[in-house]
């Protein structure tokens, strides 16, 4: 899967699943300061990723992700 069908889908379920706005969505975009994402926003986030990219989120590989960009990179190292 390439960076692009993989950004491409987390942007539409960044949009459609947990109704951030489009304009928050950014590369550079803080996942909990600029887009809102909470706790109970995470609980969903693992569920969406296990359905659409067929991996488990560890929560402590999640730690280091600050942004939507490194949201991106590690759903790309999970899947190639």
């Amino acid at each position: 899967m390439t960076r692009a069908e993989i950004e491409e889908k987390v942007r539409e379920f960044l949009i459609e699943d947990l109704e951030i706005d489009e304009e928050k969505i950014a590369n550079d975009a803080l996942l909990k300061e600029d887009m809102g994402i909470d706790s109970l926003d995470f609980v969903d986030i693992v569920v969406i990723v296990e359905k659409k990219f067929g991996f488990k989120i560890k929560p402590e590989e999640m730690a280091d992700v600050k942004t939507l960009s490194q949201f991106c990179d590690y759903i790309e190292k999970k899947v190639n």
